[in-house]
């Protein structure tokens, strides 16, 4: 081997060495496919035990899959969970008093929707597109998408004068722990 060669074998080395090792699916790590792609979440029960928990019972019980994205915001969010696809909709499960956190809302941050009550959340979730700190301490972080904001970034936007409504929105083809996925 060449003093040329040498060396590029020694950095590609180093790069690697310094590239992050892919992080494991851990008992918190959700999978929302969609018909571009698989997003990765992890969710933060450090932040929001109980919100983090009515997720993981509906993601468990089937709840998210097929449900539209009926409400998204070029540079906002993208919004779903709700079975009733208008906003206005929830689970049988009863609805969540806020765990507020000091967690900015930051592209890739996942939060709870809900109504005008601070303690009204139950299904209805939102990815940030980008930042959005003017939702911070008003509304709570349950998680962070940590591969797949290229796939978020492909769902049909709504109209900006209808408030993000959606004609014809993507769905959320399947949502799973990444512990139970097949």
């Amino acid at each position: 081997m060449n003093r040329r060669h040498a060396v590029l074998g020694l950095a590609l080395a180093a790069t690697l060495a310094l590239a992050p090792a892919a992080q494991a699916a851990g008992p918190d790590t959700v999978y929302l496919d969609t018909k571009d792609g698989r997003v990765t979440i992890e969710l933060r029960p450090d932040l929001a035990p109980k919100h983090v928990k009515q997720i993981k019972t509906l993601v468990n019980q089937g709840f998210y899959n097929g449900l539209k994205f009926h409400r998204v915001i070029d540079g906002f969010m993208a919004q779903t969970g709700d079975p009733k696809g208008n906003g206005t909709g929830g689970s049988k499960l009863p609805d969540i008093p806020a765990e507020f956190s000091q967690a900015p809302f930051l592209r890739g941050t996942v939060g709870m929707a809900r109504s005008g009550n601070p303690n009204s959340a139950n299904s209805q979730f939102f990815i940030c597109l980008g930042p959005a700190n003017f939702l911070d301490g008003q509304y709570t972080v349950v998680g962070v998408v940590t591969d797949g904001m290229n796939v978020i970034d492909k769902v049909k936007k709504g109209s900006k004068s209808d408030n993000g409504a959606v004609q014809d929105p993507d769905k959320i083809v399947k949502m799973q722990m990444a512990e139970k996925a097949n």
